[in-house]
């Protein structure tokens, strides 16, 4: 089965994670970061085997850059 490397954006939200794959706009959560991250996964790989070839290229953002910046505040 072939393989594709997806990005996981990890953020904390309360007493748990939210992790979000931008490439397939795909979230998930988990208590953790690596169940959350783990999660993220399998929801992927749900949406990958469920959804229509259509739908996936329709989603799918294949130049994902993640970069930090700093701003002036105060």
């Amino acid at each position: 089965m072939p393989t594709r490397s997806y990005t996981a954006i990890v953020e904390k939200e309360g007493t748990g994670y939210v992790a979000l794959c931008p490439e397939l706009d795909v979230a998930s959560q988990g208590e953790t970061v690596e169940s959350a991250t783990a999660n993220l996964k399998e929801a992927v790989e749900l949406f990958l085997e469920c959804a229509d070839p259509t739908e996936v290229e329709r989603r799918l953002h294949t130049q994902v850059f993640i970069t930090r910046f700093e701003a002036a505040h105060g």
